[in-house]
């Protein structure tokens, strides 16, 4: 890519971030509830979810394995992660993962992210107290990625993902893939160093085939013939559901360091989302990191999750961590996030890595 280009690419770009709430205003939400294993669209990351979602351009960690596999081809060294997120209504989310950087060919990640539904009580029409059994329901996908650098200030990465749902007896599964790229350059960087200038994130997730449930509790005894005698009453029957798509979703992100001066560090972060099943949305996130050399990085963040969304639940974000260096480049980082899911409630998320 020459320079012409990229520049035709960048700039693009921050016109399309710029007249896209333009267009926004008159867009109303369409295809609410017509997707698939939703927990994919959630979050995962503390630093991401604190800073609105507005991760795409920013996530240079484990955690880009979620947001942005581009990203991770700048992660520092090998990384372990576990975030937990209680959800809403008893529901918790997990992400686990790890990912190791191959000099010369690139960087692997192996992740999981969970969705526990709890259990619940079986009822029938016969016994509505309960039948003293207890049944549960859980979603799951299980990836592996691949990034690489293919310059100092482009990289671009994929992900396979096995995606699996069950509730009771019944299952259904689907395989879809993530693409990613990120570009790092001299725009108004304080310091004329690309990874204090302008940041550009794409991203698609979640492309794959659809999801159509099957299993036992499907099977129900059918009287075919109801008006005649003699037949079978009791045929053996089974309910066909329809497959449902993906969440797929499109990112668009960019971030600024617009201060950075000694061990103090702002980063404003903004990313503009196409998804299949409501309307676009712009997502803003900021950040203020100070570091000190010999004791670490401290990082506050701030955020607003689905702007120009008419009456999204969503809203302000909020959140930090600590970064802890050891010896041998080795180190620990502690993340935290809150966000306001309106009259759904408040949700935090935890996450730990180790860097080695």
């Amino acid at each position: 890519m020459n320079k012409s280009i990229f520049k035709t690419v960048t700039t693009a770009g921050l016109i399309l971030l710029m007249l896209l709430p333009v267009h926004l205003r008159g867009q109303e939400p369409y295809r609410q509830g017509t997707t698939a294993a939703n927990f994919l669209e959630i979050g995962y990351g503390g630093a991401g979810i604190a800073m609105g979602d507005a991760y795409v351009s920013e996530a240079h960690d484990l955690s880009a394995a979620y947001w942005n596999p581009g990203g991770l081809a700048f992660m520092q060294g090998n990384e372990v992660q576990i975030s937990y997120q209680p959800w809403l209504l008893d529901i918790n989310a997990l992400f686990v993962g790890a990912g190791f950087n191959v000099r010369g060919i690139g960087t692997f990640a192996f992740h999981l992210l969970q969705m526990n539904y709890g259990s619940e009580e079986v009822t029938t029409m016969e016994m509505q107290d309960g039948t003293g059994e207890l049944y549960t329901a859980n979603d799951y996908a299980f990836g592996l990625s691949y990034a690489r650098s293919l310059t100092s200030w482009f990289s671009f990465g994929i992900s396979g993902k096995y995606i699996a749902s069950q509730i009771w007896h019944t299952s259904a599964n689907a395989i879809a893939l993530d693409l990613g790229v990120l570009i790092q350059t001299h725009f108004f960087s304080p310091t004329q160093r690309r990874d204090d200038g302008l940041r550009i994130g794409l991203s698609i997730s979640n492309f794959g085939n659809r999801m159509r449930y099957d299993g036992q509790d499907l099977l129900n005894p059918i009287d075919i013939l109801p008006n005649e005698q003699g037949n079978y009453q009791d045929v053996p029957g089974q309910f066909r559901t329809e497959g449902w798509e993906l969440p797929l979703l499109f990112r668009l992100g960019i971030s600024v360091r617009p201060f950075v001066m000694g061990p103090h560090r702002l980063t404003l972060a903004a990313d503009a989302l196409h998804p299949n099943n409501n309307s676009e949305s712009v997502n803003l996130g900021v950040q203020y990191q100070y570091r000190l050399p010999s004791a670490g990085t401290f990082s506050i963040r701030g955020g607003y999750k689905a702007l120009f969304i008419e009456d999204s639940e969503y809203g302000f974000t909020f959140g930090g961590g600590i970064f802890l260096p050891l010896m041998n480049n080795r180190g620990i980082k502690v993340d935290y996030a809150y966000r306001d899911v309106g009259i759904l409630g408040n949700v935090h998320l935890y996450s730990v890595g180790i860097i080695f």
